[in-house]
């Protein structure tokens, strides 16, 4: 399944995507897509649907963030033995995490707001992997069991906030509109294998990343089964597993960044794609 929120910013409905790629409203059968929505009993429920006998949504409403009241925004760093040499940055041990504020979750095809001050704003496409079911200390031959699915994320990350401003990354990750999800989260059963997708960035129609989640350090399973060893994954959290190269910051001989006007469009397979414009915060 396609799983969608559409509408007003705050007044999203759920829906979703059928196989004719028509948008069906599911306000009848549940009241959001939220953590409560992905257990597998609820999936279940909604995949024995009849998606004909759902009411057809007229027009190209916004699409919103597919998951609402997302719990926790977690994000690995370094995940990509070639991002991590255009860095300069030696591969990690564990998985290296830090987290997003919930205040920067965006909708796929929102602008993208650069803060005051912003100079160094940079594009991120990233395989992004939804909770659906509690996991606490999981293996990781158990962990993909606990997804509920994956969707694209855009880490836009302000590279002076974030290395130059002392203290986490977190800072310059979670500026307003920093995070755009979706467009849809497609359910696990249509992914069978999460290490065997392509993930592809342009900005202004040039391709800045081409890359596969087959080159992660860490998989998906990996980070799952790590990150249950330190706190409980609730349904809902959302995890955001890290970049191919090809960012701003790695480009030759000069880093190229964010301005008012650029356009992000980014793909990861089977999930959909998103379409930022930028602009900055008046």
């Amino acid at each position: 399944m396609k799983l969608v929120r559409y509408g007003e910013r705050c007044r999203e409905k759920p829906g979703l995507i059928d196989h004719e790629g028509t948008l069906r409203d599911l306000s009848g059968e549940v009241e959001d897509i939220t953590g409560a929505t992905l257990s597998p009993e609820s999936l279940g429920h909604l995949a024995g649907l009849d998606a004909s006998d759902l009411p057809f949504v007229n027009g190209e409403p916004r699409f919103g963030p597919p998951v609402g009241r997302i719990g926790k925004f977690m994000c690995i760093g370094l995940n990509y033995a070639d991002h991590a040499a255009e860095t300069g940055l030696d591969l990690p041990e564990h998985p290296i995490l830090f987290m997003k504020a919930n205040s920067a979750i965006n909708g796929p095809n929102d602008d993208v707001v650069l803060p005051r001050g912003s100079r160094r704003s940079d594009w991120e496409v990233e395989l992004g992997v939804v909770i659906g079911s509690p996991a606490k200390y999981v293996s990781e031959t158990d962990a993909l069991s606990h997804v509920a699915g994956y969707c694209v994320v855009n880490d836009v990350s302000e590279r002076r906030f974030q290395g130059r401003l002392s203290g986490q990354w977190t800072k310059g990750k979670s500026c307003d509109t920093f995070g755009p999800v979706g467009p849809w989260l497609v359910t696990a059963d249509e992914i069978p294998d999460p290490q065997n997708l392509f993930l592809h960035c342009a900005v202004n129609g040039r391709t800045m990343q081409d890359g596969s989640t087959r080159t992660m350090v860490f998989t998906v399973a990996r980070i799952i089964a790590h990150l249950s060893e330190l706190f409980t994954l609730h349904p809902g959290d959302i995890i955001a597993t890290g970049t191919p190269p090809g960012v701003g910051m790695g480009m030759k001989p000069e880093p190229v960044y964010l301005k008012p006007g650029d356009v992000m469009e980014l793909e990861v397979e089977g999930l959909g794609r998103q379409r930022q414009i930028v602009r900055m915060e008046e």
